[in-house]
């Protein structure tokens, strides 16, 4: 007997095989339990996740010679022919290769008939989307009124080039990219009855390759097993997919952090002796940029699977939120400019030295510099790590209010103005008032409606901004209680109702606005007047 492959040999056959796509399995199964059945029903979604399986499973529970159900017996005559391929009553069409309104009429000409065998006549046109303007046309006046024995199963990977006149007629359902998890336990499930050895790892890089589709998972599980013959191991699966270790993408990153160009280089020369995917590589390490960017938005969201934890949350610390958003970006351009450069293996280290060189940069004693990485200092270098600054959970406002100050005639609220800050920086120093200074100490006040901005690195990041503006090293104390005064966010705030209150009152004494109203009874709607600067 002939090999069959995987994605044909464990195509799912019933509604309970299927993987993922509850949504759509059960408004079918219900409407077929029920039977209230719509004469056209459109499946939409990316290549692989189950469209046309779906449409024939349906076809089953439509014409199973036990009855409409859900559950098709899957041995009666009907339901064998349709899993072969071979029932009259099912019309199977790719519209890629019917594109034409005479392959449209031909096909629709016999829609006025009866089913051979079955109970309902069953068109099944895959990629829908492909036939012409005059196609569509031809199929509107059927789906308008179409005879009470055809049902139409319509299949596309892009619904958008639907004209709206059919999506208006059609039930539409959208199947969904599986995740890695769902398809690599499948390829579990499938490797078992196979009698086939997986090796830990290796069907974690086959899901993730997939993208979603469970297709694609299944040819590439039949590729893995050639490659390896007969079993399926990591490092093979790796080598088949050019893709590299996780490791190797960290160590790129650690280098990028520490901005060590000599380190950097040399780990993309031990990269390039594995003669990668530098595509796949690319898109590895925009990942584990996104689990960065997440981990540092929100401290305590979860990590992806298959991502090192522990690495994630020393790069998250190690690199600023800037930094990882630029890296991103440039990484993003470079995936897509990739396939115009000299060579693969060149484009991606373009890519990376971009990433260390368009850096930070801020203006000291004239010159340039790039901006200072605390963590980035390495052990035994000789140079002196920033610490942290002091928690100001230890600081009282009691012990705060006893100390003997020296306060230098300081207005915090202007200082903050003249601080190049951003993001989430900016918004703890303009919830912030100045308690007192004492020297190269400031007291900071925070209001206790944005307690979250309380982050010793967030905290960190604006002692260093202040220190580098004032020219001197300065140390920031942080207490959460209410301000003393009215903080930078306040008086902004408290300016911009006002510049508002100005602008609703010249708008209700201009003499033009009071004769619209006197003669055609206008009125001024408040939410719409602006202030103009």
């Amino acid at each position: 007997m002939s090999y069959q492959v995987l994605a044909r040999k464990w195509r799912p056959r019933t509604f309970a095989e299927m993987m993922g796509q509850a949504h759509v399995l059960r408004a079918l199964i219900n409407a077929l339990e029920r039977q209230q059945l719509h004469h056209a029903y459109l499946f939409t979604g990316t290549r692989g996740v189950g469209k046309t399986t779906v449409a024939r499973i349906f076809a089953k529970s439509l014409n199973c010679e036990q009855g409409v159900s859900a559950t098709p017996c899957g041995q009666c005559s009907a339901c064998r022919e349709i899993d072969e391929g071979r029932f009259v009553d099912l019309i199977e069409v790719d519209a890629a290769s019917r594109t034409k309104v005479e392959d449209t009429r031909d096909l629709l000409e016999n829609v006025q008939y009866a089913p051979t065998r079955g109970r309902y006549k069953v068109y099944l046109i895959d990629e829908v989307h492909m036939l012409s303007t005059h196609s569509f046309n031809a199929l509107l006046k059927t789906l308008e009124e179409p005879p009470p024995h055809v049902k139409f199963l319509l299949a596309t990977t892009d619904p958008q080039r639907l004209p709206v006149t059919i999506l208006s007629r059609c039930l539409q359902f959208n199947l969904k990219r599986l995740p890695p998890e769902m398809i690599r336990d499948y390829l579990e499930r499938v490797l078992a009855k196979e009698n086939i050895n997986a090796g830990p790892g290796a069907l974690k890089h086959i899901a993730r390759a997939a993208d979603g589709s469970m297709r694609d998972a299944l040819s590439l599980l039949d590729q893995a097993i050639a490659y390896g013959g007969g079993q399926v191991m990591e490092d093979e699966v790796q080598a088949m997919l050019g893709s590299i270790e996780q490791d190797r993408v960290l160590r790129l990153l650690d280098a990028l952090a520490t901005a060590n160009g000599d380190a950097l280089l040399r780990h993309i020369v031990d990269l390039n002796e594995f003669a990668p995917d530098y595509d796949a590589v690319l898109a590895e390490l925009l990942a584990v940029l996104h689990q960065i960017a997440v981990v540092q938005t929100v401290p305590g969201a979860v990590i992806d699977e298959g991502m090192d934890d522990a690495a994630i949350g020393r790069l998250a610390a190690s690199l600023s939120a800037e930094d990882v958003q630029l890296f991103y970006q440039i990484g993003l351009i470079g995936r897509r400019d990739l396939a115009i450069a000299p060579s693969p293996c060149l484009g991606f280290e373009m890519v990376m030295l971009r990433m260390l060189a368009f850096r930070p940069m801020t203006e000291t004693r004239g010159e340039l510099k790039a901006a200072p990485r605390q963590a980035a200092v390495p052990a035994g270098s000789g140079q002196k790590r920033t610490a942290p600054p002091a928690r100001a959970d230890a600081v009282s406002l009691a012990t705060i209010g006893s100390a003997k100050a020296t306060p230098e005639d300081v207005k915090w609220h202007e200082l903050v103005d003249q601080l190049p800050l951003q993001g989430v920086v900016r918004a703890l120093a303009g919830n912030c008032a100045l308690i007192r200074r004492e020297g190269n100490t400031f007291y900071l006040a925070l209001a206790p409606a944005h307690a979250s901005l309380h982050n010793a690195k967030l905290e960190e990041r604006l002692q260093e901004t202040l220190s580098t503006h004032l020219g001197k090293k300065v140390k920031l104390l942080f207490s959460v209680t209410q301000p003393p005064e009215e903080t930078p966010a306040a008086l902004q705030e408290r300016a911009s109702q006002d510049r508002l209150r100005s602008a609703q009152e010249a708008i209700a004494q201009d003499s033009h606005v009071k004769t619209l109203q006197e003669m055609f009874g206008a009125r001024i709607v408040p939410d719409s007047v602006r202030p103009v600067d």
